[in-house]
């Protein structure tokens, strides 16, 4: 390799929306020139919770895909693909599963909140609970040194380097144990307060939003509920606006933390300001977006090349793979 490599990506499950943008896709954009860069469209681990849906796919895919370009991933430095079409990943999904225990996947503290999310209860589908194993095997199918992630992600990523240990212990060291970058915002909360922003659960701005959704959202988001009128005296640390201007206004935030706490600023005016803000921070995305809707055959082609070079990293991974396993029964 003339690069080390990054494996990141989203699960289609529709467009990308703000806490994606600042938990992973920035790191993405900012890394492809140092890093050889993977970006996996995982649909099928979108199948672990809308299995009933598969016909969303090609859209969401295509979606994702676009949010991304539009975003400033180059095609010419990263490598976008999806992951159904590079078989190696389920593959080393089933290899990895046998180097896991039930235990340690129910004791994930990911799984356990996203499955409470989802109220699966007693009803959980075996491939959710195994979605830390099909995401080792995403990683690893192109031998990633990196892996940049919001915060949520690192048990996932942990499990990751625990399998590639054991395998690299049991077989032969042929596979790279990965390393997690976590955004300088690991986690973006949701407009209504939620620890997270999440599309599940209604509380997101997406990237592709037009002004005035954005404008309509922003009018939603949750402030300090001790506030009845304007001029009263505010704490700013338990806002959604305030934690948004933090983000994407900090140049600002200081000024409106003080005028917030002295009472002289409400929350009216302080979520207009917010909505400027986000407005000028996704025009040029939804601006290269435009170019790519009325294109998509653009971008179809980009994902083809893609998944054929991802294809081609699997083929040679798995070669290892099976040479490590003592299970490459003919010669290539």
């Amino acid at each position: 390799m003339e690069k080390k490599r990054i494996l990141t990506g989203d699960r289609p499950t529709g467009p990308l929306h703000l806490g994606h943008y600042v938990g992973s896709v920035a790191n993405r954009v900012k890394l492809q020139d140092e890093y050889d860069a993977f970006v996996i469209m995982a649909d099928i681990q979108m199948l672990t919770t809308h299995f009933e849906h598969p016909e969303k796919l090609h859209q969401d895919v295509l979606n994702v895909a676009m949010d991304n370009l539009a975003c400033g991933l180059d095609p010419a430095k990263a490598t976008l693909f999806i992951q159904s079409m590079v078989p190696q990943i389920a593959e080393l999904t089933v290899i990895y599963s046998n180097l896991v225990t039930v235990q340690q996947l129910s004791h994930n503290p990911t799984i356990k909140t996203e499955a409470a999310q989802y109220n699966f209860g007693e009803s959980m589908p075996l491939g959710f609970l195994s979605y830390p194993v099909s995401q080792a095997a995403d990683i690893t199918f192109c031998r990633a040194h990196l892996v940049p992630v919001g915060e949520d992600q690192l048990p996932h990523i942990e499990q990751t380097r625990k399998i590639v240990r054991k395998f690299n212990a049991t077989y032969a060291p042929v596979l790279v144990e990965p390393d997690a970058k976590v955004s300088e915002v690991p986690r973006l909360v949701g407009l209504d307060g939620n620890t997270k922003m999440s599309k599940s659960l209604g509380n997101a701005i997406f990237l592709s939003d037009p002004p005035e959704e954005v404008k309509r959202k922003v009018s939603t988001a949750l402030t300090d509920p001790a506030r009845i009128h304007p001029t009263d005296k505010g704490h700013p640390d338990v806002c959604v606006v305030y934690a948004y201007h933090k983000v994407f206004n900090p140049e600002g935030a200081a000024d409106i933390e003080q005028r917030c706490k002295a009472g002289t600023i409400g929350c009216v005016p302080c979520k207009k300001l917010l909505v400027d803000v986000l407005n000028r921070f996704l025009a040029p995305i939804r601006e290269r977006r435009a170019v790519y809707e009325k294109d998509p055959d653009s971008v179809w082609d980009i994902l083809n090349k893609g998944t054929a070079r991802a294809y081609e990293e699997g083929a040679a991974t798995m070669a290892l793979v099976r040479e490590a396993m003592k299970i490459a029964y003919f010669p290539q």
